[in-house]
């Protein structure tokens, strides 16, 4: 366990905002996090989990609580069914790195997933996805640390209540602080639980996932009936570079706002009202509509409040316009995403809910 003071974190997080932690423990194992449950550092003292930062906004100078710094390295193919390899990875891991060891290795299932920011550990708590895939179509298990228990544990995809952008680690524990994670489970754990490493089962039966328009138009242009898992990983790595910004290059935090999902009865209100609207059906009968195609039909593609625009390609994407010292605040992103919020309200009914987390 590596434990530093007063440490600067702006380069760990894509939106590039100036902040530093006052204690930064360094993990790269589940013994560093026990050591650190353990420990007088944690006594009585809030807990930030960071990964690699593309899913937060920091709204103050220094973060009140101590903040864990994922490092817990390694990818490797732990078992093996009649029907799926499983992969693990440690929460440390850098997502993209991940997909691309799985297709290199000739475990196709990750694919629709690449250059998704982030790291594993995170990918569960946001259950991540894209272009028709989610974390939950491919995920086996994971290992975590409970906080309050100084206990290891391992939930599966049910214990882990995956819903859209959701699952039980973004919600906060309704059960008493001593109650065991075992009896928790369904209740939260938000600031209780640590994610050290998460287990993939990917299927020996793959098939492409082609429901997207993008990928359509990129199997359409290049002729090919049958793509291979390596070829919708390149079209996937080409769609996503034309449309979103390098985080190295134009610090943003990816998608800032969940695509909403309505009954049939209400799309048909707004079909009405707006005959354009970018719409998909879901397996469940919802409707979901496209977040970033309403915040451009309120004007916003290329505004900006201070240091914070909305991306000029890609509505859904708030991006840093300031550089250093001078870079964006958290402060500036939150007014802008409100005065989004406010513009869609005003012109769908639609309350658009943001991915990132408010720190």
């Amino acid at each position: 366990m590596l434990v530093e003071k007063n440490t600067p974190l702006q380069d760990c997080n894509t939106f590039g905002i100036v902040a530093s932690a006052d204690t930064l423990v360094r993990i790269r194992s589940t013994a560093d996090v026990l050591e650190f449950v353990r420990s007088d550092l944690y006594r009585g003292r809030k807990v930030f989990v960071l990964g690699g930062g593309s899913n937060i906004v920091l709204t103050g100078d220094v973060v009140d609580a101590v903040v864990l710094k994922m490092e817990v390295p390694g990818i490797a193919l732990v078992a093996e069914t009649d029907s799926h390899w499983i992969i693990e990875a440690g929460a440390g891991v850098r997502w993209h790195d991940l997909v691309a060891w799985t297709i290199a290795h000739g475990y196709p299932g990750l694919e629709n997933l690449a250059l998704v920011p982030g790291t594993v550990g995170a990918a569960p708590v946001q259950n991540i996805g894209a272009y028709g895939v989610e974390l939950q179509d491919r995920f086996h298990e994971l290992d975590a640390v409970d906080l309050v228990q100084a206990q290891t544990f391992t939930l599966n995809a049910a214990q882990c209540a995956f819903g859209y952008r959701d699952s039980i680690f973004k919600h906060l524990p309704a059960a008493p602080a001593g109650t065991p994670v075992a009896k928790a489970q369904g209740l939260g754990l938000a600031g209780r639980a640590v994610i050290t490493a998460v287990r993939f089962a990917l299927s020996k039966h793959w098939k492409p996932e082609l429901g997207y328009l993008d990928l359509q138009r990129k199997q359409a242009e290049e002729g090919v009936e049958h793509p291979s898992a390596q070829q919708i990983f390149d079209w996937v790595c080409a769609i996503r570079r034309a449309k979103l910004p390098d985080p190295a290059v134009v610090g943003n935090a990816g998608s800032f706002f969940k695509n909403p999902t309505v009954t049939e009865d209400q799309c048909r209100d707004i079909i009405a009202r707006e005959p354009k609207i970018v719409h998909y059906p879901m397996p469940d009968g919802s409707i979901k509509l496209a977040a970033g195609w309403m915040i451009d039909a309120c004007g916003w593609k290329g505004k900006a409040v201070g240091n914070a625009g909305v991306y000029d390609k890609q509505a859904l994407v708030l991006v840093n316009r300031g550089t250093g010292a001078t870079s964006v605040t958290g402060g500036e992103v939150m007014t802008l995403a409100r005065a989004i919020q406010t513009s869609v309200y005003e012109r769908f009914g639609i309350r658009l809910e943001a991915e990132p987390v408010v720190v």
